[in-house]
């Protein structure tokens, strides 16, 4: 069935299967009983956390099984999948054995869109930058008077947001999960910030993790690409309009960076004779190249979307940064620690480590099948040494051997509560006033925390403890 048929008031009595039981499954579930469907959500939970979730659904007339994320439902002609289930998941296997249709909340939000009055979409993915960036494109809506909110992957569910009357425009976050389950997007505007292997393990190469991020230029998107990244420039080379982003003095049809201006060359009437300033490098922040970079994508964006020069800048102003995104914490005897948790991959882990002179680098966690050696003959020239904890933290020792076989490294087992105070205290070891100390783990958390939150919360708390030590 194809979107537009999907659109049509068709949902009442059908059987659809919505699996998980998360933020966007339950979202998605209540959506689809609202128009009459006969849902059944399904998860292989059956925990005291999970039944409380499940009861509301339940009174909106939600059937749920949980304790079997693995059995389609009899009779079900679509499955709706939360962004995290794997398509060799027992489930999605079963489904597109059985010939029913499977895709996932964004794509649902996107056919329940009303035929009239629909606010566009203004579209991001990338591997790296994506909540800063769309939050930094809902500010600079919101400066030029528009009703909007930051949604999908950064947090609110989009199938509420799409179907709210009240909105302008939307800032999507969209992540290679969500992509790889739709088929049918076509936002008015959609960038690609970068794309670098991550989440290799669920998408099978970075051919495919790749591919799912170009999902987010639909035949009438206008994309943007970066102008570094020729794999971004690739998958948006099927547009009838483009633009792109560079750190460089912007050519025509580019938006980029001239002295200390963010300059505007592809949505002005001339963009061959004429720019336009949008603000200065002082309003991106926090301040680093890969931030530049997002401002200018989310500026790209918004100026596709026809919002003037002015608001760029008042929007970056306006913008507050999420916490634990190169966050300075403190200056400890002459260091500056800088919490940097959410690079969770080695090109975040890069771009942050290029922000800095002189750096004792904090890495490891879990790396999801990706490599190292890159990143570490990139930053080898600043290291002054490193310290690693975490699941994969021997990978990077290797590829530190390898290519930086003169820097100082801190192997750091433990990993129990107190590892992180061992870890900044060896840190504050190797560190020279002027250093950073910068927590870039390049790699995924929950080895040993909750989150890169939680992970970036201990540190924090780790560098405070040994401010407190050096005061006293």
């Amino acid at each position: 069935m194809d979107a537009q048929g999907v659109n049509a008031d068709n949902w009442r009595g059908r059987p659809v299967c919505v699996a998980g039981l998360g933020v966007s499954g339950r979202a998605a579930a209540r959506a689809l009983a609202d128009r009459g469907a006969r849902v059944t959500l399904v998860d292989a939970r059956d925990d005291a956390d999970a039944r409380a979730q499940a009861g509301p659904l339940r009174e909106h007339g939600v059937e749920v099984r949980l304790g079997d994320g693995d059995t389609l439902p009899p009779g079900t002609d679509l499955v709706v999948v939360s962004p995290g289930w794997r398509p060799d998941a027992p489930l999605p296997r079963a489904a597109a054995a059985a010939g029913v249709e499977i895709y996932g909340e964004v794509e649902l939000a996107w056919r329940l869109r009303p035929a009239e009055g629909a606010a566009p979409w203004l579209a991001l993915t990338g591997t790296n930058g994506k909540t800063t960036a769309v939050r930094m494109l809902a500010s600079i809506l919101r400066a030029a008077g528009h009703r909007t909110l930051a949604v999908g992957n950064v947090g609110t569910p989009i199938v509420e947001a799409a179907a709210d009357p009240s909105y302008d425009v939307l800032a999507v976050e969209l992540s290679s999960f969500q992509l790889h389950w739709s088929s049918s997007l076509d936002p008015l505007a959609a960038a690609v910030l970068n794309v670098a292997p991550d989440h290799i393990d669920w998408h099978g190469s970075l051919e495919a993790y790749a591919a799912d991020k170009g999902k987010i230029f639909g035949p009438g998107t206008f994309a943007v690409a970066n102008a570094a990244d020729p794999v971004t420039l690739r998958l948006a080379e099927g547009a009838s309009r483009r633009a792109a982003f560079t750190l460089a003095i912007p050519a025509p049809g580019e938006v980029g960076v001239v002295e200390d201006l963010l300059v505007d060359r592809a949505f002005t009437a001339d963009p061959v004779r004429e720019a336009a300033e949008l603000a200065s490098l002082s309003d991106v922040r926090p301040f680093a190249p890969h931030n530049v970079a997002n401002a200018l994508a989310a500026a790209a964006l918004a100026r596709a979307y026809g919002v003037p020069p002015e608001a760029v800048r008042e929007g970056l102003r306006a913008f507050t940064p999420d916490p634990h995104r190169i966050a300075h914490v403190a200056t400890v005897d002459g260091v500056d620690y800088v919490d940097d948790s959410k690079a969770t991959n080695p090109h975040a882990a890069q771009a942050s480590l290029a922000a800095y002179e002189k750096v004792v680098w904090i890495a490891g966690g879990l790396l999801k099948g990706a490599e190292v050696d890159d990143l570490v003959r990139s930053c080898a020239d600043r290291l002054r040494g490193a310290v690693l904890l975490g699941a994969d933290r021997g990978k990077i020792a290797e590829a530190l051997a390898r290519h930086a076989p003169d820097v100082p490294v801190v192997d750091v087992a433990e990993t129990e509560t107190g590892a992180m105070d061992t870890v900044v205290t060896q840190a504050s070891r190797l560190a020279r006033p002027g250093d950073t100390v910068l927590l870039a783990p390049a790699g995924a958390s929950f080895d040993m925390f909750a989150g890169y939150g939680a992970r970036g919360d201990a540190f924090a708390a780790a560098v405070h403890r040994l401010a407190g030590r050096a005061a006293g």
